[in-house]
Order: structure tokens, then C-alpha cells, then sequence
């Protein structure tokens, strides 16, 4: 019998090395005994923007052409985004300002309500939050207090919670960047260090204005030492720049609310939306009828006529002369409905603006050029000067709003700038001090320009607004330990960044829920209102008080208060509730793409009988344990 011939295992085929090869490549090495371990990364380390691009010391001629030429593209393409930004704010505004201008008000109508200093701060908060502007709020607070509805002392908590609303178009900003986990984390934080700061603010300033009245004391020594005359109107900077677009698309009349706050009837029925933008005011002398000869002024022509007394009068009315130009201005449309139209376009292009300017930021600040700019931006100067940065910072934030006429604008363009770590927190809460300064500003020259009769009124409640913000910024920037709201903006920033559904929930309870409670409550009276927030009151600072004992000295709480784990686990854990919004969003997608997958259903189908035989021998090979038959049909079919 021959011998049988040597048999040799057959060798695996190329593509099944290959296989293997990036298997082994992808797979991290066993940790050693040596080994030591990483470092973790601070998530509020600047990120470095590092250039993955040719050098330039590598291109050629034409390459260098090219990347000069995509660079100034870039920068062009930026300031257009910009631009568009800009006036999506402004649009925005004029959507807030169609939806609830007439609430807002409607809110400020109720006297005995606003007497009480807590209601006033929330409809501040509310009538800026539904104006969008609290530029708009501001001058509302003037006319009344002009007009004699309201007086200064009750106008400051109003102020007070404007500066409060204004913050919220910032933190819907950050909101639009909560793609990616950590720009989200920083941009969060970098909106919300103003909302903290106006809150905290608040917190002291409110009860020390009750008490003592010193915002009100200080500003009318103030009013009462200068001679202070008339003068000339704020200066229109930005709306120079951005009126050609946006008047082409919507133009209000900002006086129907003031009208309906200061009482005016009439103003009820009246449309926000300018029809008309060119009228002219004639005087003419008509004949009226009056009762009897005593109704005459004594200049005035009298005479009787069929048994009626006659005199003249002057009477002024308004003549329109040309028709606007937006596109409004012929849709016969509710103020609702416009309103809901512009809201929804002005969020659509505000998102697709913010999503494209981080984009390009994100390809242009690479390499040296993020250096310098991260350097120039972020970086004290020299000992022993370092403590004057920030206030070169507070400055320069404040000079940028009185510039761009708007504090919203300002904070809503540095924050995609914390998002993606061209600029730190500790760099933009003082600039975002400075740009609550700034607002002021503008508001006190256009109190300047109010007319002789209103002229200290105006001019006071600005000086109100602007020693406030000043006050605050006394209190928590000068001395490092006390600048609370970076701590607690980083606090929020990482609570929003594991549970990114929580910035919606802090938006709607902040700036909706929390102020419409306590103006319900104070609408029901000072008795219920006290009644329900002083105990609110002390469990919230008991609850704040056992957490701050728990991490620093723990061992002064009894033993059951050192923790929360005593309680139900959905009242001291997010866990619980993200299960229950991570379910449901889940079945939103399932019911929304079911009929995709229904369509697609018989594609993937296909493709799995098409991979079925490559994934069986790869799933062979990758196991060890083959029989010698599989591992010989397998190899068989390669060969």
C-alpha cells in the first residue's frame, strides 16, 4: 500500500489575514503591572485645536494661492453668518413680541399686583421672556412710570427682573450646540453664568432694596444734585446695519404695548404689525357742539345755531401717506398667526446659523492661529497686573454692547465661542458682566433723550438698572472666592451634559413655570403668597445647607442625612427620569420611523443574504474553536 502523501493545514486566505491584522490593531493592549495609569482629563480644559492640514511650509505655490483664496471665503462666508444671526435675533424678538406683546401688556395693568416688590420681579422676568427685549420691557416700565401709573420705587423689582429675561436668548443658544456632549457641557455653562449671576443678584439686592431702598434713595440724589437737560438720542449702530433686512421682512409698532399697559382702551384692538410706515399729523379747525356758553374758553368764537351752542376746536389727525415694505403687510393676517410664522423661521435660521458659524470656527481656529487667539483672549497679564484682566474684560464686554445696542446679542455670540474652547468661562463671565453694564448704558442716553416733563423719571429708573448690575458686580467678581456663579454654571453645565433633556426642563421651570407660580400666588394675595413661599423658602435652603454639609463636613449630620439614599430614588437621582425620557424619545422614533423601516424592509433583506456567507466565514474564523471540516470548506472557498 503507498504511503499517503503529507498533508499541510491550508493556509488562510489574504483577505482573512487582513481580517485579523486590523482585528489585532483595533483591540488595546492588556494592561501591565507597570503600566501606569491615565490621567483623567479636566472636561473644562480648553480643547486644543489642533491643525490637521498640510503646512505651509509644504505647499506649493498654487497650494498656498488656494489656501489664501479658502481662507478669505471662509471669513467672508463668517461675517455673512453673522450677519443672518444677528437679525434672527432681531426677527425673533418681533415673534415674541406678535405672540405675548399684548399679554405683556395686559400684565402690567394690575396696579395692587405690582405693588408687591416679588410679583414685580417675576413679571419682569415674564414681560421680558415674552418681548424678547429688555430694551422693550424697560421702556414700558418708563412710560408708565412717566404717565403716573406707576411709581419709581415700584418700577426697580420690575427692572430687576428684566435683567433677568434677558438671559434666556442665550441659554436657547447653547441648547442649538448640545450635539456634541462636550461643547454643549461648556456652552451651557457660559449661558447660564448670566442667568446665576442676575439670580444671585437678585437674591441680595431685592430684599436690601425693600428694606432700605438705597437704588431708589441713591439714584434720586443723584437726579436731584445735576442739572440734567435733554439731550440727544441713543445712537442707532447695529440697526444701521441690519433695518435693510429685517424691515423687508417685518416691522412693528412697539407703542401698541405701551399704550395697553398705560390703559389705553382703544390700543386693545390694534395691530402690532406697521402697515403704514410714513404718516403725517394735520391740525385742523373744526366746529363742535358744547353744552352751553360756560364751556367756552374765553379766546374761543362761540355762537348759537338751531337751538345748539357752537365754539371751534383744533383737532390733530393722522394722514397715512405710504404703505410698508415688508411682506406682512398685505397677508390680512392675525397677530398670532404672523407671529407663530416668524418664530418658527427666525429658530430654523438661528440654528442653521449657529450649527455653520461653529463649523467654520471649527476650521478656521486651528494650529498657530488658535494659539494666538486662545493666548490673547484667555491669558492675564504679567505679574503684578493679573487681577486687572478681568476688568479689562468687564470693559471691553460693555463697550461691545453699547456697539452692537444689545446685551442679548452680545452673550448669544460668545457662547458657540465657550462651546468650542476658543474662549474659557472664566473669560466670559466677565465680559458677560460687562455686557449687563453696557445695556444699561444705552438705556441712560435714551432716558437723556425723553422730553423735559419725563425726563427725571426715565432718567432715574436707568440709573437704577445701572447700579444694580454695578452692585452685583461688586458682590460676586472682585474678591476669586466669591465669583459663585462660574462654580455653579459649571455645576449645571455638567448635570446638562450627562443628561442633555435637563436644559429644556431648566428653560421651562427658570424662565416659565417658576415665575407664572409665584405671580399666581401673588395675584391670590400676600397672605397665600407667604403662606406657600416661606416654607418653600426654608426646605430649599435646608436642602442646600445638608448638601454643602454632606461633601464638606459630614460628620457634624446624623447619620441617615448623610446621604439621600433614605429617600426614593427619583427624588434625589436623574437616573430614574432619564430611563422614562430616554423610553419615550425612544418610542417617538420608533412610531415616527416605522414607516421607513417598512420600506426598507425588503433592501435589508437582501443585504443580508448578500453578506451571509462573507460573515459566516469570518465569524469561523474569528472563532478558535473550528472543527477541521468547517475550517476546510471555509478555506475552500477563497481558494
Amino acid at each position: 500500500m503507498p504511503p499517503l502523501p503529507e498533508t499541510h493545514p491550508a493556509s488562510p486566505p489574504a483577505e482573512l489575514e487582513a481580517y485579523r491584522a486590523r482585528k489585532d490593531a483595533t483591540e488595546p493592549d492588556p494592561p501591565t503591572e507597570e503600566s501606569e495609569p491615565e490621567e483623567e482629563l479636566d472636561p473644562w480644559d480648553l480643547p486644543e485645536l489642533r491643525d490637521t492640514g498640510v503646512k505651509w511650509s509644504d505647499l506649493d505655490t498654487k497650494g498656498k494661492v488656494l489656501r489664501v483664496l479658502k481662507s478669505i471665503v471662509k471669513f467672508i462666508l463668517l461675517l455673512g453668518l453673522l450677519y443672518v444671526f444677528v437679525c434672527s435675533l432681531d426677527i425673533l424678538s418681533s415673534a415674541f413680541q406678535l405672540v405675548g406683546g399684548k399679554a405683556a401688556g395686559d400684565i402690567f395693568q394690575d396696579n395692587a399686583v405690582l405693588s408687591n416688590p416679588v410679583a414685580g420681579l417675576v413679571i419682569g422676568v415674564l414681560v421680558t421672556v415674552l418681548v424678547q427685549s429688555s430694551s422693550t420691557s424697560s421702556s414700558i416700565v418708563v412710560s408708565m412710570v412717566s404717565s403716573g401709573l406707576l411709581e419709581v420705587k415700584s418700577a426697580v423689582p420690575i427692572i430687576m427682573g428684566a435683567n433677568i429675561g434677558t438671559s434666556v436668548t442665550n441659554t436657547i443658544v447653547a441648547v442649538m450646540q448640545a450635539g456634541d456632549r462636550n461643547e454643549f457641557r461648556r456652552a451651557f455653562a457660559g449661558a447660564t453664568v448670566h442667568d446665576f449671576f442676575n439670580w444671585l443678584s437678585v437674591l441680595v439686592l431685592l430684599p436690601l432694596e425693600v428694606a432700605s431702598g438705597y437704588l431708589y434713595r441713591l439714584t434720586k440724589l443723584i437726579i436731584d444734585s445735576f442739572n440734567i437737560q435733554t439731550g440727544a438720542d441713543a445712537p442707532d449702530l447695529l440697526k444701521v446695519i441690519t433695518e435693510p433686512l429685517t424691515k423687508n421682512i417685518i416691522e412693528l409698532d412697539t407703542s401698541v404695548i405701551r399704550d395697553i399697559a398705560t390703559g389705553d382702551p382703544a390700543a386693545r384692538n390694534k395691530s402690532l404689525i406697521k402697515i403704514w410706515c410714513k404718516t403725517k399729523k394735520v391740525t385742523n379747525l373744526v366746529n363742535i357742539t358744547v353744552p352751553g356758553f360756560a364751556n367756552c374758553t374765553p379766546d374761543a368764537l362761540c355762537w348759537e345755531e338751531d337751538g345748539q351752542i357752537w365754539t371751534q376746536e383744533n383737532q390733530t389727525e393722522t394722514i397715512n401717506l405710504n404703505k410698508c415694505s415688508h411682506m406682512f403687510v398685505y397677508a390680512n393676517l392675525p397677530d398670532l398667526a404672523v407671529g407663530l410664522i416668524l418664530l418658527a423661521l427666525s429658530l430654523l435660521a438661528l440654528c442653521t446659523c449657529l450649527i455653520l458659524i461653529v463649523k467654520l470656527l471649527n476650521s478656521m481656529l486651528k494650529g498657530q492661529v488658535a494659539v494666538v487667539i486662545k493666548k490673547v483672549l484667555n491669558t492675564d497679564f504679567p505679574f503684578p497686573f493679573a487681577w486687572v484682566t478681568g476688568y479689562i474684560a468687564i470693559l471691553v464686554g460693555a463697550g461691545m454692547t453699547f456697539i452692537v445696542q444689545s446685551s442679548s446679542v452680545f452673550t448669544s455670540a460668545i457662547t458657540p465661542l465657550v462651546g468650542i474652547g476658543v474662549i474659557s468661562l472664566e473669560r466670559a463671565y466677565p465680559l458677560t458682566l460687562g455686557s449687563n453694564i453696557g445695556t444699561t448704558t444705552t438705556a441712560l442716553l435714551a432716558a437723556l433723550a425723553s422730553p423735559g416733563e419725563t425726563l427725571a423719571n426715565s432718567l432715574q429708573i436707568s440709573l437704577c438698572h445701572f447700579f444694580f448690575n454695578i452692585s452685583g458686580i461688586l458682590l460676586w467678581y472682585p474678591i476669586p472666592f466669591t465669583r459663585i456663579p462660574i462654580r455653579l454654571a459649571k455645576a449645571l453645565g455638567n448635570r446638562t451634559a450627562k443628561y442633555r433633556w435637563f436644559a429644556a426642563v431648566y428653560l421651562i421651570l427658570c424662565f416659565l413655570l417658576f415665575p407664572l407660580s409665584v405671580l399666581g400666588l401673588s395675584i391670590a394675595g400676600w397672605q397665600v403668597l407667604v403662606g406657600v413661599g416661606v416654607p418653600v423658602l426654608v426646605f430649599a435652603i435646608f436642602v442646600i445647607v445638608v448638601n454643602i454639609m454632606q461633601k464638606r463636613c459630614p460628620r457634624f449630620l446624623p447619620s441617615f442625612l448623610r446621604n439621600w439614599d433614605f429617600l426614593p430614588k427619583p427624588l434625589h437621582s436623574f437616573k430614574p427620569w432619564d430611563k422614562v425620557v430616554t423610553s419615550g424619545m425612544t418610542f417617538c422614533r420608533t412610531r415616527c420611523c416605522c414607516c421607513c423601516k417598512c420600506c426598507k424592509e425588503e433592501e435589508k433583506d437582501e443585504e443580508k443574504d448578500d453578506m451571509k456567507t462573507k460573515d459566516k466565514s469570518l465569524e469561523m474564523y474569528d472563532n478558535p474553536a473550528l472543527t477541521i471540516e468547517d475550517e476546510a470548506n471555509v478555506t475552500a472557498t477563497h481558494l
